[in-house]
């Protein structure tokens, strides 16, 4: 028994894309794994339960390499273990060559972000484990597991401990593992995020040789990633999760002939093609990309009921301070059911903002510091035309999950423009980018009065205070009405820190007080 055996593919440029044009004309025969309406819930600290994954289907053929794109919180590692059989399902089915899966799924062999090698064993005893799991015999799993750790490069490291390598080397062992195992389907969570970036890129050259090889045995693989041009540079098709819970926004095929040529105008179309996909828009500039993907009434966090709760939508005993407040009017901590609902449930036209989908729900403030959005603005500024998202990230060596929150908190303020991946700073943005610090701490503090509605209604809030204070507890409590306990405190923060820098308003966190900033009285 070798290593290298059972499929043979062309190994020729666009080989693997007509290939998959072939095999998709009869999914019943080259469905290797088939999802049908998956859902994830989680029970939180609190008993409250969090949905992660929200009716997604999906069905990985043979031929292809599939790409899992998507922010943090999209769930997509959940998902990825979902269709390996290692999580159960809340609800929805997943088969394996057409039979349902309830355990561990035979044709999949998974390499991880973080190594998971056992360091008190070598590099073959590590490439060898699986298969001693199996019961292969000791004489044939050391011929397979050296044809491995050959195959992607480690001949001569066998008898090496992982302390010993590097990390790109320790992730070789990781991918051995796996090939060793010969499996239908090779499944890779965020493999060559861990790595620098000159190691990363070459992993990534040496995975598309494997798969390449006329002689290689794996039939599809499917890696979860946020690095949209790697996406590109290695996917037939993209598979674009949006955010809590993660549901389906597009798929989206990669049709480049292969070896992919980076700097081709070609490879920059798709990347900027899913940059707009991620932002919320559909490629043509208009909102709402999950309706061309057949997915509704995604993207906010449900209650038990399947139904999106609001900050305010239930009657809490009052607290002094909140007492003092009064009945619900503008500007009110009542008022931030109307403030902060999300926009797709409340919109007459029924159309969604442009980044509803990948940023959670509609009024949230993105984890970004006015700080680092200042040094944004001043870096779109440096190009006078504006820049395309994929080149911003690129000059700025970003991954998407560090450049979508200053892009999202700049288009929320009305600094930033996106159309179709592409960046410009609105009047809004050139007049922050002109002004002195002060000057821009005040246009700061008008922006996110009028676009940021957590922080516009603490400061109306604490307006009605007789003594311009409220404490923090209330508006946590009832941002965890919305949201778990972590984003909840997640948005507090965000809020204080906007609202700091805009001298708006300050808190004591000794004495739980937020108070107007006496620049604000």
């Amino acid at each position: 028994m070798t290593f290298t055996n059972f499929i043979t593919k062309s190994a020729t440029g666009g080989g693997h894309s007509q290939a998959l044009t072939r095999d998709l004309n009869d999914d019943t025969t080259n469905a290797i794994i088939e999802a049908e309406h998956i859902s994830q819930t989680f029970t939180g600290d609190k008993g409250n339960e969090l949905t992660v994954l929200d009716d997604i289907s999906f069905t990985l053929h043979k031929g292809e390499i599939v790409a899992i794109l998507g922010r943090s919180g999209a769930g997509k590692s959940t998902f990825l273990r979902i269709l390996a059989g290692l999580v159960q399902p809340s609800s929805g089915r997943v088969a394996y060559r057409g039979k349902p899966l309830n355990g561990p799924n035979p044709g999949v062999a998974l390499v991880f972000q973080t190594f998971a090698l056992m360091p008190w064993l070598t590099v073959q005893d590590n490439v060898e484990l699986g298969l001693q799991a199996r019961g292969v015999p000791r004489r044939q799993r050391s011929e397979m597991a050296l044809a491995a750790i050959d195959s992607i490069g480690l001949d001569g490291f066998e008898s090496a401990y992982p302390k010993e390598l590097s990390g790109g080397m320790r992730q070789r062992v990781g991918i051995a593992r796996a090939l060793v195992l010969q499996p239908d389907a090779l499944f890779m969570d965020e493999p060559f995020s861990a790595l620098d970036v000159l190691t990363a890129e070459n992993l990534r050259q040496e995975v598309l040789k494997l798969w390449g090889n006329e002689q290689q045995n794996i039939s599809s693989i499917l890696m979860v990633t946020h690095n949209i041009e790697e996406a590109v540079q290695m996917a037939d098709r993209v598979v674009v999760l949006g955010s809590h819970p993660g549901h389906l926004i597009a798929q989206v095929p990669v049709d480049l002939p292969r070896p992919r040529d980076k700097h081709s105008a070609e490879f920059g179309a798709m990347v900027d093609k899913l940059y707009t996909v991620l932002t919320g828009q559909n490629p043509n500039g208009t909102p709402d990309e999950k309706e061309q993907a057949g997915q509704t009434g995604a993207g906010t966090t449900r209650d038990s009921n399947g139904t999106s709760p609001d900050i305010a939508s239930s009657t809490v005993e009052k607290s002094g301070a909140e007492a003092n407040i009064g009945e619900p009017t503008d500007g009110t901590l009542a008022d931030l059911k109307r403030e902060l609902v999300d926009k797709r449930s409340n919109r007459e036209d029924g159309a969604s903002d442009a980044h509803d989908d990948s940023s959670g729900t509609a009024g949230d403030l993105p984890d970004a510091t006015p700080g680092g959005l200042a040094g944004l603005i001043d870096v779109v500024a440096g190009y006078p035309d504006g820049v395309d998202l994929a080149d911003l990230a690129s000059d700025l060596n970003f991954e998407v999950d560090d450049l979508f929150p200053l892009i999202d908190a700049g288009t929320m303020l009305d600094v930033f423009r996106v159309d179709n991946g592409h960046c410009t700073l609105t009047e809004n943005g050139m007049a922050w980018h002109g002004a002195d610090i002060l000057k821009a701490k005040e246009i700061f503090a008008d922006l996110a009065m009028d676009h940021a509605p957590l922080v516009r209604t603490i400061d109306q809030a604490l307006r009605r205070q007789p003594n311009d204070a409220l404490h923090g507890d209330l508006i946590l409590d009832l941002l965890r009405r919305r949201h778990n306990d972590e984003e909840a405190r997640r948005q507090f923060d965000i809020a204080v820190s906007w609202g700091r820098y805009g001298e708006l308003f300050d808190y004591n966190a000794d004495d739980d007080l937020l108070t107007l900033d006496d620049a604000n009285r």
